[in-house]
């Protein structure tokens, strides 16, 4: 039986939705101060930077999602993540607070996706560094967008 494209999408909202919950099972375990002193390398992000920057690119991915629903084959915004991080004083963030909007944005995200039309699923844009970009794509990234930053923040927790 062959997969299809309903199958494949349900199963990217899974990991979407799993892979938020690793991310919370993680800090949970984490204080304030450990998000904060551990770094990944001289330079590198802290624990906490880290779930600021997954949280803010939620709403961004979910942003641009929004717009490939509602124009035809949109300019997709870049947007500057280290900028992002100064402006908004990631480091001096609180890591559940960080959290909870995450799994909020992340719940709202996920409802976007579960509401779409097989049409609306169809739709794309034009990413400012992939070029062509389907809602497809835009389901898959979050979940391996998640994973990259996930496998950083246990590499940093693992030299502790």
């Amino acid at each position: 039986m062959q997969t299809s494209w309903r199958q494949v999408r349900e199963r990217h909202l899974g990991a979407m939705r799993v892979s938020c919950d690793i991310l919370g099972h993680i800090a949970r375990g984490l204080s304030n101060e450990k998000a904060r002193e551990l770094r990944d390398g001289p330079g590198g992000w802290s624990i906490i930077e880290i779930v600021c920057h997954l949280r803010d690119f939620d709403e961004i991915f979910h942003s641009r999602a929004i717009m490939m629903r509602d124009q035809a084959h949109p300019q997709l915004p870049a947007n500057d993540h280290e900028a992002l991080a100064i402006e908004r004083a990631y480091q001096q963030e609180d890591l559940a607070e960080a959290y909870r909007a995450l799994k909020t944005s992340r719940e709202r995200f996920i409802a976007f996706f579960a509401g779409l039309t097989p049409e609306q699923w169809e739709r794309d844009g034009v990413h400012p560094e992939r070029d062509s970009f389907t809602m497809t794509d835009a389901a898959m990234q979050v979940g391996l967008h998640d994973l990259d930053h996930i496998e950083q923040i246990t590499r940093v927790l693992a030299k502790g």
